[in-house]
């Protein structure tokens, strides 16, 4: 089967591990509100969150400074992560039930979580020279899917406790790292890049056409994590109730995979109007419906669910296309160090955001402080734009 997989066979493969493996994301956000009863506190989402989010930016500072998606073969790299991040998180359940416990479990989920996200499309990036961009979108789409999983484990209300939750993406993880480990080869594109380069960071840094993928990308950064993360809270306030329980997270479910099947059909809109457009068009709408959050208070549940799911729709949609923007910004074997270089900047960036919007609780509503989100799509578009029109520039002078 190695030898004789074609990049649609692979794709398939990689899409079914990466929705496999990302679904420890959101794990223990989804059991969040159990925890916080069992350990007394108050809300502890933020702080679950900035965990996994700083293990994801340690996992990718260390991944991308040591060049190892490009220094080793993807697919093992990718195995040995997802083996480690599953056992990370399911230890929650084995060891003493403690809010420092599970902050240090769900970092080193994070951690480890960098071998998979940016790992899975650098290998999905080495199968595909062209449509690259319809590619990612299936694969980002899967993140999604596997970041919406554990809220319909728990909007399912099964009468099974907080532990399933951490059971279930563990052995899914497992099982996604198989896969990937022992079905998905080399792509035909790759380029390996056994040299340790110290200086391989400060080179990527001048490429006008990286920074401007990335710049597009932080913006989204900026907005999409945060809107998930408290995506619950905001359901909670336009349906007037106190708590969040099982509709709450259907539909916290239903709105981040709404952006499953967005990044599914940009990536193919992106093989007719090409990556910018589409990356371009949804980092805008994304950023209205930041703004139209607020005019929808004591609206109807049809519009306010209406926006939620076309946000959902919006926020994601862009993801891959800027992804798909850094790859062919770089030579193949810096490839995989550049996608998770930027994947790493961004989720620091996203943290910057959580904890900003957390902060802003303090003095407006949840409604209000998302709204401040569209610094981020604001300020990614001018430099996405800026940096574009530099390489242009520097190409004509050349």
């Amino acid at each position: 089967m190695k030898a004789s997989l074609n990049s649609r066979s692979a794709l398939i493969l990689i899409v079914i591990s990466q929705f496999l493996g990302t679904s420890l994301w959101f794990a223990g956000n989804a059991a969040a509100p159990e925890l916080g009863v069992l350990l007394g506190k108050g809300a502890i989402v933020p702080w679950i969150t900035s965990a996994v989010q700083l293990g994801f930016i340690a996992g990718t500072l260390i991944f991308a400074f040591l060049s190892i998606p490009d220094r080793f073969p993807p697919a093992k790299v990718f195995l040995f992560s997802a083996f480690l991040a599953s056992f990370f998180n399911i230890l929650i359940t084995l060891l003493p039930l403690d809010l420092v416990i599970i902050l240090i479990c769900r970092f080193l989920v994070g951690f480890f979580l960098a071998g998979i996200y940016p790992v899975g499309m650098k290998i999905a990036a080495d199968y595909f020279e062209k449509g690259l961009g319809a590619a990612l979108g299936f694969l980002v789409g899967a993140l999604a899917l596997g970041t919406a999983f554990p809220y319909l484990i728990k909007g399912l209300n099964l009468s099974f406790d907080w532990k399933i939750t951490f059971y279930v993406t563990s052995l899914l993880t497992l099982l996604g790292g198989l896969i990937i480990g022992f079905f998905v080869p080399s792509g035909p594109y790759r380029k390996s890049n056994l040299a340790f380069d110290l200086g391989l960071l400060p080179k990527l840094s001048k490429i006008n056409g990286l920074k401007s993928a990335a710049s597009g990308y932080f913006g989204h950064m900026w907005e999409m994590y945060t809107f998930w993360a408290f995506l619950p809270l905001v359901i909670v306030y336009l349906k007037g109730s106190e708590v969040s329980g099982s509709y709450e997270s259907l539909l916290t479910f239903f709105v981040i995979a709404a952006g499953a099947i967005s990044c599914a059909v940009g990536g193919l809109l992106s093989n007719r109007f090409g990556s910018r457009a589409v990356a371009t068009t949804a980092l805008i709408g994304s950023g209205i419906c930041c703004l139209t959050l607020i005019l929808v208070q004591g609206a109807t549940p049809e519009v306010w669910i209406s926006l939620l799911i076309l946000w959902g729709i919006l926020i994601t949609a862009d993801s891959p296309q800027f992804s798909t923007l850094v790859a062919q910004s770089v030579i193949p074997e810096y490839r995989g160090t550049a996608l998770t270089l930027v994947n790493s900047l961004g989720f620091f960036i996203s943290v910057v955001s959580i904890q900003f919007a957390q902060l802003l609780l303090n003095w407006f509503s949840i409604i209000e402080v998302l709204a401040f989100l569209v610094i981020g799509p604001v300020l990614g578009l001018g430099l996405f734009r800026f940096f574009f029109q530099k390489a242009q520039l520097l190409a004509k002078s050349h």
